[in-house]
């Protein structure tokens, strides 16, 4: 049967993907009559799916909006279920992760996680470091306002103690300061679950990307919903303020 990888030109692969996973809650509730726990549990496949989709396609980097800064504001029950499957995923997954060559990491204020998620998260860290095959970013305990805030923080220190000339503060300098310092900026970003918003995620790193919005709630999102969101981003025009006929001479 013929599906949209069949149809994907294989050397357009966008580098960086970044997701907004959203519709778990939905997903159980609706769908299944059940609490949204369920939904957060049955998510962990699709981000299988995903990262593995990915690995295969030469996708480089993916990164998932795991836990916000505000998903602290969720139910207490919730929020300490939330952090249980993170700890159960990183035990369970990790061994794979590493065979398939897969690099872990992080952006976001891990260091205020409960211990037992940020000890088994550095240790995923460290074991996966090496690998060079995907490099797959958590956004946990994240927000684009968090990380400008220690941003413009981080740089007014290092004015104060003589480092950094106000004069020498630039778009480049800025992102030097980001957590994503080590990343590209996504050229593709997807939210599931038909809402039509940025929820706080990468502002500064999605000044020019395409942006791929789906109804399928993130459970449902498979293989098969990532290579069609790649196929509709290779049928993007990316100007980048230019015009199209600047484009075309290119």
């Amino acid at each position: 049967m013929s599906t949209h990888l069949d149809l994907i030109n294989k050397n357009k692969i966008p580098e960086h993907i970044a997701i907004i996973m959203d519709g778990n809650g939905r997903w159980a509730k609706s769908k299944h009559g059940r609490n949204r726990i369920f939904g957060h549990n049955k998510g962990v496949s699709a981000v299988r799916q995903t990262t593995e989709a990915c690995r295969e396609i030469g996708v480089k980097y993916l990164t998932l909006y795991t836990f916000s800064t505000e998903n602290w504001s969720r139910p207490a029950s919730e929020v300490n279920a939330l952090m249980n499957l993170l700890v159960r995923t990183i035990k369970g997954e990790t061994a794979k992760l590493h065979k398939n060559g897969v690099k872990l990491n992080t952006i976001g204020d891990i260091q205020s996680l409960p211990g037992k998620c940020y000890q088994y998260l550095t240790e995923a860290i460290e074991t996966t470091k090496d690998n060079t095959k995907l490099v797959l970013t958590l956004a946990l305990n994240y927000s684009s306002r968090w990380e400008l805030t220690r941003a413009i923080q981080l740089i007014a220190e290092d004015a104060a103690k003589g480092f950094v000339n106000p004069e020498q503060v630039n778009e480049k300098m800025i992102q030097s300061y980001l957590a994503t310092s080590n990343l590209p900026d996504p050229e593709l970003l997807i939210r599931t679950s038909g809402e039509l918003r940025i929820s706080n995620y990468l502002l500064w790193q999605i000044a020019y990307s395409e942006l791929y919005f789906t109804d399928t709630l993130w459970p449902d999102f498979d293989k098969e919903e990532l290579y069609k969101a790649i196929y509709d981003f290779q049928h993007r025009e990316r100007r980048f303020g230019k015009i199209s006929e600047q484009i075309a001479a290119k």
